[in-house]
């Protein structure tokens, strides 16, 4: 009986030792940090939109759990790509926000990312990336003014790309084909200007 009491306390205590030992562990797990992370590129300031240079985007190091899909990482060359509007510093940059595959991907298939001149710099600066506009065309004749055409119905903007505004201002479109033809030609023989319609998204 003696030697049957020792047992099970001997016994006892090894259970309460390997409890204790186990509760020890779960409290380092929990106070010790997570030291798991990703790096991705975000942006070093806040961004305007436009060509990116080598200097607007840094590594940075994520919690896995918070990068978001799609995310640029080190070594992807971006330097003269498109960002389609402004970002803010710190942000994550991913390939949707920049103008390419990723974001025309969300305008649905046979979209194409056409450039096109506003005549009136004023107001192209009222544009963002997703408002919805019509594309008008008035052509250069020298015998008066020609009434204004609409070339383009409820087409989303991509981009507004920075630059010299002394020729117009350069706006980036998700069109069709046909559409994209279509304002070429009129941007050929004329000058465009657009209207703003409300967002479909």
């Amino acid at each position: 009986m003696r030697v049957l009491r020792r047992l099970l306390d001997r016994r006892h205590r090894l259970v309460a030792t390997a409890v204790a030992a186990l509760a020890m562990g779960c409290a380092l797990l929990a106070l010790s940090p997570d030291t798991a992370s990703t790096t991705v590129l975000v942006a070093a300031r806040d961004l305007p939109g436009g060509a990116l240079k080598a200097s607007d985007l840094t590594p940075a190091a994520l919690r896995p759990d918070t990068v978001p899909d799609g995310a640029l990482r080190p070594g992807t060359p971006f330097a003269g790509r498109i960002l389609a509007g402004p970002a803010r510093r710190g942000e994550p940059l991913t390939d949707v926000r920049l103008l390419g595959p990723g974001l025309l991907a969300a305008h649905g298939p046979g979209t194409v990312a056409t450039p096109v001149r506003v005549a009136d710099p004023e107001t192209a600066r009222l544009l963002s990336p997703g408002d919805v506009v019509d594309v008008l065309a008035a052509a250069s004749t020298w015998d008066g003014a020609v009434p204004a055409t609409t070339v383009a119905e409820d087409v989303t903007v991509l981009a507004t790309p920075a630059g010299d505004s002394n020729g117009g201002a350069l706006v980036v479109l998700a069109t069709t084909s046909e559409q994209a033809t279509g304002l070429a030609s009129a941007q050929a023989g004329g000058r465009l200007s657009v209207t703003i319609g409300p967002r479909t998204g």
